[in-house]
């Protein structure tokens, strides 16, 4: 993989001009790409803009999100050959912070669930995960240092934990999501992917203009609370050990854990999510499935024809479980610091039928909170598996630290 990290230090160094480090990224892609297949399209040629933090950063974009330099065809045919006027506010603030769009990562028709043709660099014969399958593989595959995704379930956690690379959902709208098109507007959040928690950082940094997002040079020792979200069902035995391996290790490393029970409310907002989400899905594509229905993708289709008698009642009563169990999560933040946790059941599913089961995402999504993916252990097959820091809604810098420390810790074992 590649570290913004390393490349912003060796730019700043004159080591390497950032042109070169465009041309490195073009020449990953080049290579590696026809059998990865993670870019629905890409320049062939790409100079580094003039200043800013991520000057000579190559950055893929999932194909949701407006580009006027790139089509946007949300991975469906419905919008093939579309092509914006303009970017997206976040596509915008990458090249106001100097990075280089260098081209469109696949995703999921309207990042749900029926599968692309994307490999997973680590086992080609494995889902790299989705919805954001591109950009987890891009960036896993060493093609570019940075990748934009979404999450509306899990789609950024759990493609980082099947590809082994750090990934960070932000809290809800702290990068804005105009231009994005939306799935579900009470859930959907963009999110980066990069080889390490530093350069994740270090990216989201540079977005939002919060410097007290990179990480100091002393990491804090993290008061921890361990939740196996045990009302998602048990995992495979593969997400079991990279569970327990980061929670050893972090403590041995002097970090403070105990194990936790979710308050009743919190397995009622896990319950909730997929109202929520649907109930809005229905309607944020209202044209594509009035209007379209025969070309939407067809899992997409059944799931949509399957909640479609949602009632606004039941909506509103799943809005108001989340609500509470928010405030219920609040509480629980009073006396630990951050929460480790699963970032998937297990290993990525072998083919590419599924995307992988977001069991242990979507709960953290509707809940709006910072999460961050740790890559813990290599499974069978070389398949990585991670775990994931969660911090209180608005602390990204803390769930960026701590997780910087799980990290560390795990590189010690």
């Amino acid at each position: 993989m590649i570290s913004l990290a390393e490349l912003q230090r060796r730019i700043d160094a004159g080591e390497l001009s950032a042109d070169a480090a465009i041309a490195q990224s073009l020449e990953a892609i080049g290579a590696q790409d026809e059998a990865i297949g993670a870019f629905v399209c890409h320049a062939d040629h790409a100079r580094a803009q003039s200043a800013g933090p991520l000057r000579g950063i190559a950055v893929g974009i999932k194909d949701i999100m407006d580009t006027a330099d790139f089509p946007t065809e949300m991975g469906s045919p419905i919008y093939r050959g579309h092509r914006p006027r303009g970017d997206a506010a976040v596509v915008m603030l990458l090249k106001q912070a100097g990075a280089t769009i260098i081209g469109k990562t696949t995703t999921t028709a309207f990042a749900s669930v029926d599968p692309t043709a994307t490999l997973n660099p680590r086992n080609q014969a494995h889902t790299p995960g989705g919805s954001s399958s591109g950009s987890a593989a891009a960036v896993a595959a060493g093609m570019v240092p940075l990748a934009l995704g979404t999450q509306t379930g899990g789609s950024m956690i759990r493609p980082a934990s099947f590809c082994g690379v750090a990934a960070i959902k932000p809290s809800y709208r702290l990068l804005p999501t105009v231009g994005v098109k939306c799935y579900s507007w009470t859930l959907d959040t963009v999110g980066l992917f990069a080889s390490g928690v530093d350069d994740v950082a270090r990216g989201l940094a540079a977005m939002t203009g919060r410097g007290e997002l990179l990480l100091p040079s002393t990491i804090a020792t993290p008061r921890i609370g361990v939740v196996t979200q045990d009302f998602a069902g048990a995992p495979e035995a593969s997400g079991a050990e990279a569970l327990r391996i980061a929670a050893k290790a972090a403590e041995r490393a002097g970090a403070s854990l105990r194990e936790l029970t979710m308050p009743a409310i919190i397995a009622e907002a896990w319950r909730a999510q997929p109202v929520v989400q649907e109930f809005e899905a229905h309607r944020a594509l209202a044209w594509e499935y009035r209007e379209n229905y025969d070309a939407m993708a067809p899992l997409l289709r059944a799931r949509l024809d399957d909640s479609r008698d949602t009632t606004p009642a039941a909506y509103d009563a799943a809005v108001e479980t989340a609500d509470r169990a928010r405030q219920a999560l609040a509480r629980v933040f009073e006396d630990i610091d951050v929460l480790l946790t699963l970032s998937a059941p297990g290993a990525a599913p072998h083919g590419l039928a599924s995307t992988g089961d977001a069991r242990y995402n979507r709960l953290w999504t509707l809940m709006g909170v910072p999460c961050v993916n740790v890559p813990a252990l290599i499974a069978d097959g070389g398949l990585p598996v991670g775990v994931q820091v969660i911090a209180r809604y608005g602390a990204d810098a803390q769930a960026l630290v701590a997780a910087r420390f799980v990290e560390q810790a795990l590189a010690r074992r």
